[in-house]
């Protein structure tokens, strides 16, 4: 029974060390667009497969305490006695967030990517250029970044 019981526990832990094993991922973007990630590759697809090789030793994130945010490299975590930042830091810093996301949106609208853009009619006369889901998806998401940076710019200079 001994036996049985160590050949258990050595299953055990070779199935937990599994995961962790896993070193490749597919991205796989289909005619649409559309972006789906597979652990194999694909034996029939239509489409661009990309594979990326992942180094579990690597890729860790270390978040900080503050709402789950990354700790930004650099930066040292702030001491249980430590000031914090004046009303006057948090308004520049709300500014440099709202320049950069007003930037973000305009660099993807003036900059859209490979299959952000579908054309629809004939080659020959008549093909118009229309966004996909996708790529409208992104400019709604940088908009609401700025709008959400905008109000917070305001609420900042109210208060002083």
């Amino acid at each position: 029974m001994g036996h049985r019981n160590a050949l258990t526990f050595a299953l055990a832990a070779l199935l937990a060390a599994l995961p962790a094993a896993a070193q490749t991922v597919y991205k796989l973007i289909d005619k649409d667009g559309k972006v789906t990630y597979s652990e194999a590759p694909p034996k029939h697809f239509d489409g661009q497969v990309i594979r990326i090789d992942i180094d579990p030793n690597r890729n860790t994130a270390t978040l900080g305490v503050d709402r789950g945010q990354p700790k930004e490299a650099g930066q040292p975590k702030p001491g249980p006695n430590a000031e914090a930042p004046s009303a006057g830091e948090r308004l520049d810093k709300a500014r440099e967030k709202l320049d950069a996301a007003r930037k973000a949106l305009q660099d993807a609208k003036d900059n859209p990517g490979e299959g952000d853009i579908q054309w629809l009619g004939k080659v020959g006369g008549g093909a118009r250029p229309v966004p996909t889901e996708a790529y409208q998806q992104r400019l709604a998401n940088l908009e609401r970044a700025v709008k959400e940076a905008e109000d917070e710019v305001h609420g900042l200079e109210k208060q002083q």
